[in-house]
């Protein structure tokens, strides 16, 4: 009988600690939780530090705050924007090229609650497998909101964005919303792991572009000391970010992630329990690490004879 497979980030549990090893996960929730929170208590018990939603909001009537991607499919309408939505734009724009524009979907967005919920389940569950969608499909999604905004005359994909769906929902009660939040649960649990988010969602298409000039990026400043446990990319979203600068000295690239579809979500820092990746700022050194050596021969085989089962899951 064969070992249960160990899960990922149980060294990093065992090296680091329980709450390290969870630390920018905690955080991730705490934000998350707390910017639904501060729409909602408006609504339901009629303090209204915030008003609007995550498409236009108003904080304590004085900080205006605007998504560009809205503001974009509004101006494809005809329509001319207020100058508040203008204002509320740049001050967004200038948060996410500082921060990284796929924050928002592993920081803010709430939809990303019900994915990461469906994602455990099917870990937890051992699902396998699944349809395989190119994760580029996204950004045709994208410009097919642009083209539905042109011919209808209305910012159309709000009808159908399960973000704007899941605040009417929660704002007004029981609706046609839940049923698409449904939709993506079992979509991502059954179908295609990280199905929306990762292969489908126009919003994380959009904010993926912005994030392409951002600041803020994980830095893998000791990746010679990875041991190729493969935990962090079994965790990540957008696996495909972490190659080029886990593996890039081979080609000259420097131990940065520089791709827009990082959402610097923190689960390959949570889970490594080698360290080996941080939080930095892009301004410092980008070349290749010289202290950095090619992981020798037998450590690249020591994740090609793990188990399938610990291995990652594309």
């Amino acid at each position: 009988m064969s070992p249960a497979p160990v899960r990922p980030g149980a060294e990093a549990i065992a090296e680091k600690g329980w709450f390290l090893a969870h630390k920018w996960l905690l955080l991730r929730r705490f934000n998350q939780v707390g910017i639904l929170a501060l729409f909602l208590v408006g609504p339901w018990y009629g303090l209204w530090i915030v008003k609007g939603n995550l498409s236009f909001s108003y904080t304590l009537n004085i900080l205006p705050l605007a998504d560009p991607y809205v503001l974009l499919q509004s101006l494809v309408t005809g329509h001319a924007p207020e100058k508040l939505a203008l204002i509320g734009v740049t001050i967004v724009v200038a948060f996410y090229l500082l921060v990284g524009g796929r924050t928002y979907c592993s920081w803010v967005c709430p939809v990303n609650l019900v994915t990461d919920l469906a994602n455990w389940l099917r870990t937890r569950l051992g699902l396998k497998g699944g349809a395989h969608v190119s994760r580029q499909t996204r950004y045709w999604i994208l410009g097919m909101t642009f083209v539905a905004a042109a011919v209808s005359g209305t910012i159309a994909w709000e009808m159908v964005n399960p973000v704007t769906m899941m605040h009417r929902g929660l704002t007004f009660g029981i609706g046609l919303g839940w049923a698409v939040l449904l939709a993506v649960f079992l979509l991502d649990l059954f179908v295609m792991r990280h199905g929306w988010c990762g292969r489908l969602c126009p919003v994380g298409a959009f904010y993926s572009l912005i994030g392409k000039f951002s600041v803020l990026r994980v830095r893998l400043p000791a990746r010679a000391a990875c041991n190729d446990c493969m935990d962090c990319f079994a965790v990540c979203p957008e696996p495909q970010v972490i190659s080029p600068a886990l593996k890039g000295e081979r080609t000259g690239a420097g131990p940065i992630i520089v791709s827009g579809d990082c959402t610097i979500c923190g689960a390959c820092i949570d889970v490594c329990s080698k360290r080996v990746f941080n939080l930095s700022l892009r301004a410092r050194n980008s070349a290749p690490s010289t202290n950095s050596t090619t992981v020798p021969a037998p450590a690249a085989r020591v994740a090609s004879s793990r188990p399938s089962s610990e291995r990652v899951v594309s």
